[in-house]
């Protein structure tokens, strides 16, 4: 068995999300693809990270859905390399669902959406 070191995986996490990087909202597991449970409210909200520390990695931005367009509930993220289209780079769970109504403004503050090397 092989493990990164420290170093290995701050800077695996830097060069993964260095620059602009576009969160998703999904509705349940996006799967490893990040394919599935798409929430209704499909724009994806561009972040910028703080360096990478401990093997983890922060937002340095507060990503704001504003209106949003269905009353449905988040419970997952995925995060791309681009607006639209691109790949998918990581994906995972709120610390916890949130329940939205059409209309409602949605927003993970800065460093509150944190991407962590194992």
């Amino acid at each position: 068995m092989s493990a990164l070191t420290n170093y290995g995986e701050n800077n695996v996490l830097d060069t993964l999300l260095s620059g602009t990087k576009y969160i998703k909202l999904h509705i349940g597991d996006p799967g490893e693809d990040a394919a599935t449970n798409a929430a209704a409210e499909t724009t994806r909200q561009g972040v910028t990270w703080a360096a990478a520390s401990g093997g983890s990695k922060s937002t340095n931005a507060t990503a704001t859905w504003t209106s949003v367009s269905t009353t449905e509930t988040y419970s997952h993220f995925s995060i791309w390399d681009a607006l639209s289209a691109g790949n998918p780079l990581v994906y995972g769970a709120l610390t916890a669902s949130v329940s939205v109504t059409a209309g409602d403004d949605f927003e993970i503050t800065s460093g509150n959406m944190t991407v962590t090397a194992a």
